[in-house]
């Protein structure tokens, strides 16, 4: 398995695939860094030679990704509590932060249903 940005990519999954198992690095992102290192999209992490694996990491040490992107998106929503703002309260309730309806949905935000009180 290579190893970038400190992620075990899987070798038997195109380079396209394989980057996205980084976090931060999505679909359209990962087409563009191979574009760039003209890299083929079809060609396999174990097929890459290790010159290739080496402009990759190079490539992504440039990005924000893993752990750096993660703190700052959870400073993000710290900043956002202590504000006190509706976007703090939302996230301090559980609920949808973006504007969704929450009357009848937003299950995934809110958890289970609560039991009906007499």
């Amino acid at each position: 398995m290579a190893r970038i940005a400190g992620v075990n990519i899987p070798d038997q999954k195109h380079v396209s695939t394989s980057l996205t198992y980084v976090y931060g690095i999505g679909r359209p992102l990962a087409k563009t860094i191979c574009t760039k290192l003209n890299i083929s999209l079809d060609t396999n992490v174990s097929d890459l030679s290790e010159l290739e694996l080496e402009a990759l990491r190079t490539e992504i040490t440039n990005l924000i990704v893993e752990g750096d992107l993660r703190r700052e998106v959870t400073t993000n929503i710290k900043r956002l509590l202590d504000l006190g703002c509706y976007r703090g309260i939302r996230h301090r309730r559980g609920l949808p932060v973006r504007g969704q309806k929450s009357k009848t949905n937003a299950r995934t935000r809110k958890g289970p249903k609560k039991p009906m009180r007499a």
